[in-house]
This record gives structure tokens, sequence and C-alpha cells, in this order.
């Protein structure tokens, strides 16, 4: 739109089987989203209006909420969907606090999909080999793109707490601060569509697929989440004298009662389910445990105050607004039907089989059709429209032979 459009208050529409777009470009049947296709508003969150630095000449970016025409939020937007668990929240009297740790690569340009992704060309004029994880000078060839993110995150107000070379080559993270669920929705969103459009400045490509690369370490987003009372902003996962609460029991109990039926939500893609199969750091299990990292839920080392729930499971590729709310909607399910979670596990352990997680993109859309709790919390529209759009992209994934079936297959009788 253009910025005269936009300033006089113009109505931005578009048809409401857009939210239901596939990866690919293609729709589900029109019954998903109503068989006449009509018009959404695209309304802007004024709090979320940013001028974009790397762009010349100027552009903006606007967040807007998709809502129907007769004013009320579209049941099919993740970001609506967001919104309506934390008004779920509030009528307790409380906020969920939320904190995202995003993971992803750095490479050279890949104009052939069918090679494989090279990092990029360091200083040295060689390649990352993947000894560089955790080193304070592995991105030295990448430090004037580096120094354009930095400078356009703070140019939109993203802060940012940790930044660090992380295990797979040319692999990074960054640590948002924790604060708002809807806020930290937004920031995940825009660092993402930051980080590739500073990249192609640099002639580089940031790629946040869960498992670019084979025998290398997957990309995650972490989710940290704690809740607070209304006013007081006191973490109700911790009593006066320090101690865990029942409220924090019930929230891990939800957690573990909705991660099976969630896990396409937090999984979307065919290639998440390729980092959840070799699992270095990515657990695909609804266990939990005190700093054990092969647990789906953690609890790490922290103060009493910033007592809290990390989710493991989400990949990079995930929609931070769904997987935020699935996320959330579960913990309020532990807390509002006083679910108790299983016992605590520590070191290495056997994955009972009622914590363990669909290992495929179709198991885990069927677990989703089935699921009575996801359409309770996200409604039958939502859920049925999402899982028909995921089957299309299965679907198409299944028309394609990769190279493994013809090196391997080929040859057998």
């Amino acid at each position: 739109m253009s910025a005269e459009g936009f300033l006089e208050g113009r109505r931005l529409q578009m048809a409401r089987g857009v939210l239901l777009q596939c990866i690919m470009g293609g729709y589900p049947p029109a019954r998903f989203y109503g068989s006449d296709d009509g018009d959404l508003a695209l309304v802007a969150d004024p709090q979320q209006i940013h001028r974009l630095p790397w762009s010349h000449p100027p552009r903006a970016l606007a967040i807007c909420d998709a809502d129907e025409l007769s004013g009320e939020s579209s049941p099919l937007s993740t970001r609506g969907q967001l919104k309506a668990v934390i008004a779920r929240y509030a009528t307790l009297g409380l906020a969920p606090v939320v904190a995202t740790e995003l993971e992803f690569f750095v490479f050279a340009p890949n104009p052939d999909p069918s090679q494989p992704f090279l990092p990029p060309m360091g200083l040295d004029g060689r390649r990352e080999d993947g000894q560089s994880a955790f080193s304070i000078s592995s991105n030295n060839g990448l430090r004037p793109f580096f120094t354009e993110v930095y400078e356009c995150m703070a140019a939109l107000g993203l802060p940012r707490d940790t930044f660090m070379h992380e295990m797979g080559v040319s692999q990074f993270e960054i640590n948002l601060l924790h604060g708002d669920a809807l806020l930290l929705a937004d920031q995940t969103f825009l660092f993402k569509h930051l980080l590739k459009e500073v990249a192609l400045k640099h002639g580089l490509t940031v790629v946040c697929m869960a498992k670019p690369l084979a025998r290398t370490p997957g990309s995650s987003m972490h989710i940290h989440q704690s809740i607070v009372e209304l006013g007081s902003g006191r973490n109700v996962f911790s009593d006066d004298a320090g101690e865990p609460t029942a409220t924090f029991r019930h929230f891990i109990g939800g957690q573990q009662a909705g991660m099976a039926d969630f896990t396409a939500l937090f999984a979307p893609n065919v290639n998440s389910y390729h980092r959840l199969c070799h699992p270095f750091a990515s657990p695909n299990n609804a266990c939990w445990s005190h700093d054990n990292r092969s647990a789906g839920l953690r609890i790490p080392a922290s103060a009493p105050v910033a007592r809290r729930v990390e989710n493991r499971l989400p990949g990079a590729d995930a929609n931070p607004y769904l997987a935020i709310a699935a996320s959330l909607a579960a913990g309020l399910h532990g807390i509002e039907n006083r679910l108790e979670p299983g016992a605590a596990i520590q070191g290495e352990f056997e994955v009972p089989e009622n914590l363990s997680l669909p290992c495929t993109l179709h198991a885990a859309l069927e677990r989703l059709k089935r699921s009575h709790l996801a359409k309770e919390l996200f409604g039958s529209e939502f859920i049925e429209g999402y899982v028909a759009s995921k089957t299309l992209e299965l679907t198409s994934f299944f028309d394609e032979i990769t190279p493994w079936e013809r090196r391997v297959l080929a040859a057998q009788a």
C-alpha cells in the first residue's frame, strides 16, 4: 500500500483463504475457509509499524491483525489465536511472560536446490568446517553482516540478550529478552524477516529450516515461559518461600497433556522431523526435567523469581505466533484442570510410551486431526484448515523422488 493510502486510513482487505495458503502457493478446498472466499480486513497494530532500516528507497512494515469484516478476529489468524490465549489468562488475573531462542544458519548463495548448502567464504579464503561452536572469533568473516543486523535490530526496537555461534556449521543463535507473549512473537517474526533481508544485501542466505544440513545439529526455537500476576508482576510459579507452586506443576502437566496433539504446530514441515529424528539436544518427548537438555520440557537453573518452563520442541521453522499460542494454551489447560505432571527425569532415561511424540509429519497431522483438545482450544475451523493446508504440502513432498531413493533403492532386486 502507498504511504499516502495508509496514512489516510484506507482499509486493506485480503481474501480469507490466503490465511490457509500452503508453502508451495496452493490452497485447500474452499470449504475450509468459507465457500465464498470473502474478504478479511488487515488492521495494523499501531505499536508495530516500522520503518525498515535496510531498505532504500524507504519502506515501512506494519504487522496486522486479520479481522472479519464484522469486526471480530478471524479464527484462521495465528496472531489472533495467540491474542485469544493471552485473553484467557487475563480472565484469571494472569499474564504469560515469554522469551524465544532462535537458531539459524548463514550460508553462501544456493542457486541450485539440488546441491547442499555451503558456509560462506571467510576473510581467510576458507569455508568454516564446523569447529567454531561457541567461539568468540567464529563470525569474523561475517562481521559486516552481523554489524548491520545489530544496527537494524536497534532501529526496530528489538532488544537482544545474547548472540552466539551454535554447534552447527555457520549456525548461530539469538536469545530475545523476555516479555509480553504477543510482543515476543512479533519480535521473533520481525527478527527472522530482518535476517533474510540483510543477508541478501550482503550476498548471503539465511536459512531457518529445522534441519538444512545432514549430520549436523538442527535449528530450534525454544520457548521460555513463566506466568505472572496482573498488577503485581509476581511469578506464580514460585511461592513466598521460593519453592515451586501447584500452578507450576499444573502448567507442566498441561504441557505434557498437549505436546503430542500439538506436535504438528511446533514441527510444521516434513524437514522438521529430520531435526527430531536425530536429536542433537532436540528431544522428541514430553518428559520434564530440571536442567536436562534431553527432556522436551526443561526447567532451567534459575532464581525463584525467574522460575520458568522451556519448551524445547519447536523448530526455527515454526510460526512464532502459533507455537507460542499452542504452548501457552496447553499450560493454561493444565492450570484450569489442575493436571499433575509425571515424575521429573534426570540423567539418561528411556522415554515412556505415553510421553513419546509423533516422529513424522503424517503421524503428527493424524494426531492433530483427531485431537479434541486442539479443537477445544483453537476451534474446529482453524485446526481443520491447518491440517488441510499441511496435507497439501505433505502430498507435494511425496510427489518427488529423492536422490537417496535413486542412489540406494534403484539397484535393489
